[in-house]
């Protein structure tokens, strides 16, 4: 997919994502360095974080490279009980709540822009991007509970708080996609 500012995105197989990890951990470091991340987690992402992830069912990573430059990523996968995550988010939230939601839902871990790419439509791209033609039914992700730009990007795209407070300052978004589930 090209972009109107010469940015190209890309949907990445494991391999091709593994093989730029260490590019997208300085990306990931950028983009949330001001929340806390510092330039050694830049190697923990590339070299623990997105192994592990992109081991798991349909992984799904879109990068946005400008001039051959990755200026930013998302990345997801099919969550299940009994990952982390899942299992965190099942203990936070109501027991219907996580009947519903929770187990085979397409789990959003990341979204990253670089800071001088920002506020230019890539985080809406690379969503798009990484949310067309999955055949997933729901979707989940967290974020920031305050009001900061991610949060209002998924709200204009679609997503709706499910739980507004975790209890860790992070809220639950879901996103009906209203694909039928194969039986």
């Amino acid at each position: 997919m090209r972009l109107g500012l010469g940015e190209v995105i890309d949907t990445l197989d494991r391999d091709a994502a593994l093989a730029i990890g260490p590019e997208l951990g300085e990306i990931f470091v950028a983009a949330f360095g001001s929340y806390g991340e510092e330039p050694a987690d830049a190697d923990r992402f590339a070299t623990e974080q997105l192994p592990t992830h992109a081991d798991r069912e349909d992984f799904r990573l879109v990068a946005a490279r400008l001039d051959g430059r990755v200026v930013g990523f998302a990345y997801g996968f099919t969550g299940r009980r009994g990952q982390w995550w899942p299992d965190r988010i099942a203990e936070a939230v109501s027991a219907e709540l996580a009947d519903e939601w929770i187990g085979g839902h397409f789990e959003v871990v990341e979204l990253a822009v670089h800071p001088d790419a920002q506020r230019n439509g890539l985080g809406t791209a690379l969503m798009t991007a990484l949310m067309s033609g999955l055949p997933h039914e729901k979707a989940l992700l967290t974020t920031y509970s305050d009001d900061r730009p991610a949060p209002r990007l998924y709200r204009r795209l679609g997503w709706q708080v499910l739980v507004p407070d975790l209890g860790w300052g992070s809220a639950l978004y879901g996103l009906d996609r209203g694909v039928p589930v194969a039986r």
